[in-house]
């Protein structure tokens, strides 16, 4: 099939809401490192890896030996059966986690992860409501739908009445109208207020990604989870840290998002970069919470042994490259990059954030005039010039606004440098 003929089958087979990119959607053929190449025979700079999912890179050769390997063995079991490819990488993954999250629980996506863990949190506390935040995204099910707070992904019209949600640290576009830290992060500390006023004063859980993957790389401040993780604490709930976008070396010098804010949660979930593209996703916290769920439990394709060896020889490359020390020096270069386009165009770009390889810019109607106004508009025209001269990149943020830029965590220097002119020139076409 060509390219056209991709897309026409996409229109017809496929339900409408299974969006794509693009006014003209690209329909890739194959990828190496950081590069992919369409059916046209177009080659572009991946900037955005699947949702950060090929953590590592396109077609990685010891990523794929480790895959055929296993599926020359065997493809499938289910929980029912301890296969070594799963309960080896357990073991590892247990070993790469906070002190004391040791008990590990399979799925395949970061909806059941989720999903799984506030469940975790219910059983344990022996409570049922839990406290999210503004401008997060958990998943597709009711439940995470529940989660989730952007209207445009909650498209069930009854909500699980269970959930509250808190301001988001969301600085750029404080709800307060403050500036940290002058602001005395109210957002966490109104956490409490939201307790008291709009729940049992009892609350099982608290979920937060360390950075909002969806919500537009809306980054908390330094101490922000210490006083939140604290507060929902003192009501007897535990905190659960959504690692799926931000785990596994994504924000750089640390494996998990959280530990750049010095805290250990109670629970952690992660999917998408664990396996470099493989469906796989983990609940991982400490024994006595994971022997909470006493009855019986099983995921028919959670801890698959193709999945899993994949996830091992991830989680050994990231090792045995230094990817944790890499992401911080080649985040650092993006991120100078980024300033300075924001420096040059002081009206379009208002906001520049992430921490890595998770760098947002959020492009509004004149920040240089004081107006925040969201430009979504400009986002989809930056998008199709960025295409046009080579670079993939994603978008977020409640008002679709943000422009999400993710490379594969092995992205060198010189293809960061690569990507950062594609974008001056673009925003130069745009502006």
């Amino acid at each position: 099939m060509n390219s056209d003929e991709v897309r026409s089958k996409h229109d017809t087979y496929l339900w409408p809401c299974t969006a794509n990119y693009y006014g003209k959607p690209v329909a890739i053929a194959e990828g190496r490192g950081a590069r992919v190449t369409d059916l046209d025979g177009d080659r572009y700079l991946d900037f955005f890896g699947g949702i950060l999912t090929t953590s590592i890179g396109h077609s990685v050769p010891e990523i794929n030996q480790a895959i055929h390997a296993q599926v020359d063995r065997i493809l499938h079991t289910s929980t029912l059966y301890p296969s070594p490819p799963m309960v080896a990488y357990a073991e590892e993954l247990a070993n790469a986690c906070p002190d004391g999250l040791s008990k590990v629980f399979f799925t395949s996506s970061g909806t059941e992860a989720d999903e799984t863990a506030i469940m975790i949190s219910q059983l344990h506390t022996g409570r049922q409501e839990v406290v999210a935040l503004r401008h997060c995204y958990s998943g597709r099910s009711f439940l995470a739908q529940s989660v989730t707070a952007h209207s445009a992904w909650r498209t069930t019209a009854t909500q699980l009445p269970f959930v509250r949600h808190a301001h988001a640290p969301y600085c750029y576009r404080c709800d307060f109208g403050l500036t940290y830290p002058a602001c005395s992060l109210i957002c966490a500390t109104d956490i409490e207020r939201l307790i008291e006023t709009t729940t049992s004063g009892q609350v099982a859980a608290f979920i937060a990604e360390p950075i909002q993957g969806v919500g537009g790389f809306v980054t908390p401040p330094p101490d922000y989870f210490k006083v939140a993780a604290e507060i929902v604490r003192s009501r007897g709930g535990l905190f659960i840290s959504d690692e799926v976008q931000t785990g596994f070396g994504r924000t750089g010098g640390k494996m998990w998002g959280i530990e750049q804010y010095g805290v250990v949660p109670d629970v952690m979930t992660m999917a998408k970069g664990i396996a470099n593209g493989l469906p796989l996703s983990a609940t991982v916290t400490r024994p006595e919470i994971a022997a909470s769920l006493r009855g019986l439990s099983i995921s028919t394709f959670g801890g698959n042994p193709v999945a899993c060896a994949a996830a091992s020889a991830t989680l050994t490359y990231i090792r045995d490259h230094a990817l944790l020390d890499h992401v911080s020096e080649v985040g650092a270069a993006l991120r100078d990059g980024l300033e300075t386009l924001k420096a040059g165009f002081p009206k379009l770009v208002g906001d520049v954030r992430g921490m890595g390889l998770m760098q947002a810019i959020e492009l509004v109607v004149d920040e240089a005039a004081g107006d925040r106004t969201p430009n979504p508009k400009a986002a989809l025209a930056l998008f199709e010039a960025t295409r046009k001269r080579g670079l993939l990149i994603g978008k977020g943020g409640l008002y679709g606004n943000v422009v999400r830029i993710a490379p594969p965590m092995t992205v060198t220097r010189a293809e960061v440098e690569e990507a950062v002119k594609i974008l001056e020139a673009s925003l130069a076409d745009i502006s």
